[in-house]
């Protein structure tokens, strides 16, 4: 069954929840966390974990999305996002949770300064 067919049978709660899915594992093939993600959006990172988990306002905009019969639009607008193969190898097929720090991101540890 393809993912627009299969969109087309779930509610509008669970697309919602489809498209946090998606979005997360958008956000953590470009390797950014929900802080960096939320200062770019101008949103807080409460805002980006709700989206993630799919109860954000979107919704209402999918329910209208089903009554119109233009739930197949979701699958164009947040495509399904695939682990890549280099991220999977470094992962030795785990899951990835979160996205790592670059190395200009690390803090730099100081020593005690009394």
């Amino acid at each position: 069954m393809d993912s627009v067919m299969r969109m087309q049978s779930m509610s509008s709660s669970a697309i919602c929840h489809e498209i946090g899915r998606r979005l997360k594992r958008a956000r953590l093939n470009v390797n950014q966390t929900q802080k960096e993600v939320a200062g770019r959006a101008g949103l807080s990172v409460t805002a980006v974990q709700s989206v993630e988990r799919g109860e954000a306002m979107l919704e209402s905009v999918v329910s209208v999305l089903l009554a119109l019969n233009m739930v197949e639009q979701i699958a164009n607008f947040v495509p399904d996002q695939e682990i890549s193969p280099l991220q999977l190898a470094k992962l030795k097929g785990k899951k990835r949770q979160r996205a790592s720090r670059t190395s200009e991101q690390k803090p730099t540890r100081k020593s005690n300064e009394w």
